[in-house]
């Protein structure tokens, strides 16, 4: 059965770092894009970042220049690099992929932005 297991998240101060992980036991990984996505409470979920299977990725504006998301393949895994967090990316962050009309999601990890 087809899981997304989400990783790294925590508490960290504004201008800190951290990298999440998310581990796929999906067979055919390598075929699908990937994205990373992000929830506040009240508010709907928001796309961050996603990663197609040949690497190119896109990010929100807001995210722009401070996150990278990246794959690896033989892992099975998908990275997204935070770099200059800010109160505002504090959030329950999601890892999500599709496989023909099913979503799968994980369970979340929450990344906490404060001084």
């Amino acid at each position: 059965q087809e899981q997304l297991m989400e990783s790294g998240g925590g508490l960290v101060q504004p201008g800190g770092s951290l990298r999440l992980s998310c581990a796929a036991s999906v067979s055919i990984f390598s075929f699908l894009a990937v994205d990373w996505n992000r929830q506040v409470p009240g508010k709907e979920r928001e796309l961050v970042a996603s990663i197609a299977p040949s690497g190119i990725s896109n990010y929100l504006n807001s995210v722009k220049g401070r996150f990278t998301i990246s794959r690896d393949n033989g892992k099975k895994s998908v990275y997204l690099q935070m770099n200059s967090l800010k109160p505002e990316d504090t959030a329950v962050y999601f890892c999500h992929l599709l496989i023909g009309t099913k979503d799968y999601w994980g369970q979340g990890t929450q990344v906490t932005v404060s001084s």
